[in-house]
């Protein structure tokens, strides 16, 4: 499981380290490389992040449902078609790759986000901005807590 949160430099290539917390549960399945794609679920655009078991039992599940239905198809079009797999090197670095920066605004830095069994990749100031409308609407969290019995 990913929890905390932690930020990261990304250099010149678009080179960032996955954190060390992060590398070891990755690392722990016995994977050597991560899924990148397209957040779905945020006003603020972000990516998600994979363990590569992890996202082969998502494809997996996706593969039961109807072929022809147009959800199905709408997700596997922007969810999955913008998957890419990335190796982490020897040194825990994974490359995000150009239409991925774009896509999350992630330029010189990332805010890496532990999400129970994925991972989320921001642009910081638009972590920060998901924050505060997350501590805005505090009320309707707690609310939320309470439906699931937490």
């Amino acid at each position: 499981m990913f929890k905390g949160r932690y930020n990261h430099a990304v250099d010149g290539k678009g080179r960032t380290s996955l954190p060390a917390k992060f590398r070891e549960n990755v690392a722990a399945e016995g994977n050597d490389r991560v899924v990148l794609t397209f957040a779905l679920d945020s006003d603020y655009p972000h990516l998600d992040v994979y363990p590569f078991v992890r996202w082969s039992e998502f494809e997996q599940k996706l593969a039961e449902k109807p072929t022809f239905d147009e959800n199905v198809i709408l997700l596997k079009r922007f969810y999955v078609a913008n998957a890419v797999e990335c190796p982490v090197d020897s040194h825990g670095r994974i490359l995000i790759p150009p239409t991925h920066r774009d896509y999350g605004g992630i330029s010189s830095d990332a805010t890496w986000v532990g999400m129970n069994r994925i991972i989320e990749l921001w642009k910081p100031e638009s972590w920060d901005a998901a924050q505060a409308e997350a501590l805005a609407n505090l009320s309707q969290i707690r609310k939320g807590l309470s439906a699931f019995d937490l």
